[in-house]
């Protein structure tokens, strides 16, 4: 009897190992078996016990003259809602193609194997194992598998068709699997956020710093490829683009062709639509088609979602920008006042409001900012920081440290702007400051030498590429400012534009002059070669609608 217990501790564990540890193919669920019949069901209370591993018995296979012992096993009683069954483990050997019994006794089990004649099921492991249970007396001494003649005693030829045998998954391939179920949806989100990225800076270019001399164009213009819609059928099917003459903080800028007429535009990427928006909202002020003003002529968007791009389109000027032009020219002294003339108008005209025009703040002031016509007289241009002063509205989210560093006044270096019109205009003014020393650096006029090579203001102090740091450092603290030669105040016409880029960049926001008083200044030093049909018409644009005149 203690034999026969053991063996059944056996079996179980095998069963338990089989059916748990390798979650393989387990008996069918009771509630997917027909329900027990409540009368006539059998009952198992005996059944035949046979332990393989044990030699108890004598073995037919190995000794044919010996005849078994049938030993019998009586079943323990069933607990409720449960019954007893007799089983036979079988193990199958692929190397021989036969079948050998195992083991062989009572088990108990729920409703899996009731009323069932025989019932096989195949458990996967290192070797294949039938297990077969059955409900009556004796039921397993002399068992049929399906396509199998079974005995105690005889060998098992192989199934007509033989269930193959799976590999046990081990631990080391589940854990393979979850890596490769893991790790796949993450490598296809990577290579998704990859190509946006791709994409984004494909569009993006560059951060759109300024072009360095000479750095070469780009050789096709962007998004050149067809099959982009276009969102307005205006500007953008009429323009052809050539070439990129410069780049700024917000867009490139192409020389491009309106017609049989050269034009500029100015292509804003789609994360700088809101740039584009604020410069159209310049142009499209009252009174700002002004010859000190860069020509507008248009808006239009190109493309849609990721492939948008935002065209501004204005008038085109050969010379570009006064900051280049000054790299490899010189000025005359006429060139020189003409210059000075246009930029000092059209900062006076851009800070004035009346006839339905608002006050206008630049921010972003310089000599690249301003472009040169073919007759050397300026316009000024680049409204993407502007900042429009509406009567009885305020600055509403305007940012204070904006603007290009060389050119920041003290106050916006130091972080203390007041939130007001005149502090904002003010702060142009010192910066128109810096221009104006630009235009003396090159003037030939003003000694009997060649000026020297062009600088930037303040270059000397800070290099070419100051951090904001290195700024604050030099014109708040050490309140340094481009130094002024001795020569130049020996010119009547020099001397008058030394004075009033001092007073433009005082430490002192509230000391600096007015766009107006800097124009006036100005005016009063026309050279006598200009003809009055070429001096500007300052007259509309002093600003004699103020309450407090400065005077100049």
């Amino acid at each position: 009897m203690a034999l026969m217990t053991i063996s059944r501790i056996v079996y179980l564990t095998v069963i338990g190992v089989l059916g748990i540890q390798m979650t393989l193919a387990a008996p069918p669920a009771d509630e997917n078996l027909p329900p027990r019949p409540k009368e006539g069901r059998i009952t198992t209370r005996v059944c035949e016990f046979y332990d393989g591993s044990q030699s108890t018995t004598c073995n037919s296979t190995n000794d044919s003259t010996c005849t078994p012992n049938v030993i019998k096993e009586e079943c323990p009683p069933a607990e409720v809602d449960k019954s007893s069954h007799c089983f036979v483990l079988w193990q199958y050997d692929n190397v021989t193609n036969k079948g050998y019994p195992k083991f062989k006794g009572c088990f108990v089990d729920t409703v899996s194997c009731t009323d069932r004649s025989s019932i096989c099921r195949l458990h996967i492991s290192k070797l294949p194992l039938l297990h077969c249970c059955c409900e009556g007396d004796m039921c397993n001494q002399d068992l049929v598998f399906p396509g199998i003649e079974a005995g105690m005693s005889s060998q098992i030829e192989v199934p007509p068709e033989r269930v193959p045998a799976s590999v046990i998954p081990s631990s080391e391939d589940d854990t393979k699997a979850v890596i490769a179920y893991t790790l796949t949806p993450l490598f296809l989100l990577f290579a998704v956020l990859v190509g946006c990225y791709l994409l984004y800076r494909k569009r993006k270019g560059t951060s759109f710093a300024e072009l360095a001399n000479g750095e070469a164009s780009l050789s096709r213009p962007p998004s050149a490829g067809a099959g982009m819609e276009n969102e307005i059928a205006g500007l953008v099917g009429q323009v052809t683009l050539c070439e990129v003459r410069a780049r700024g903080r917000f867009g490139a800028v192409w020389r491009a062709k309106l017609g049989q007429k050269d034009v500029a535009v100015k292509v804003f990427p789609l994360q700088d639509k809101q740039s584009w928006l604020a410069e159209q909202e310049i142009f499209r002020l009252p009174r700002m088609d002004h010859p000190d003003i860069l020509h507008y002529i248009g808006v239009d968007k190109k493309g849609d979602n990721l492939q948008a791009e935002y065209w501004l389109v204005t008038a085109y000027h050969e010379k570009g920008s006064l900051c280049d032009y000054l790299k490899s020219h010189t000025l005359t002294w006429t060139e020189a006042w003409r210059i000075a003339a246009c930029v000092a108008r059209g900062l006076a005209h851009l800070h004035e409001e009346g006839g339905g025009k608002p006050a206008v703040a630049h921010r972003d002031f310089k000599s690249k900012n301003v472009l040169l016509k073919a007759d050397l007289s300026a316009c000024i241009a680049d409204f993407g920081l502007a900042l429009v002063f509406v009567t009885g509205r305020g600055c509403g989210d305007a940012h204070g440290q904006v603007g290009t560093r060389r050119y920041m006044a003290p106050e916006v270096l130091d972080g203390a702007i007041n939130f007001t019109k005149d502090a904002f205009l003010r702060i142009d003014m010192y910066a128109c400051a810096l221009v104006l020393w630009e235009i003396a650096s090159r003037c030939t006029e003003a000694s009997p030498e060649p000026p020297p090579q062009y600088r930037l203001p303040l270059e000397e102090e800070v290099g070419s590429h100051p951090s904001l740091e290195e700024m604050q450092e030099a014109v708040v603290q050490r309140k340094l400012r481009p130094q002024i030669p001795p020569h130049w105040r020996h010119h009547p016409g020099l001397i008058v534009l030394c004075d009033t880029m001092e007073e433009c960049w005082d430490h002192d926001a509230e000391a600096r002059l007015s766009a107006s008083c800097v124009l006036e200044r100005v005016t009063a030093q026309q050279p006598a070669t200009i003809s009055a049909s070429l001096t500007p018409d300052t007259t509309p644009l002093l600003i004699h609608e103020l309450a407090e005149q400065q005077l100049c």
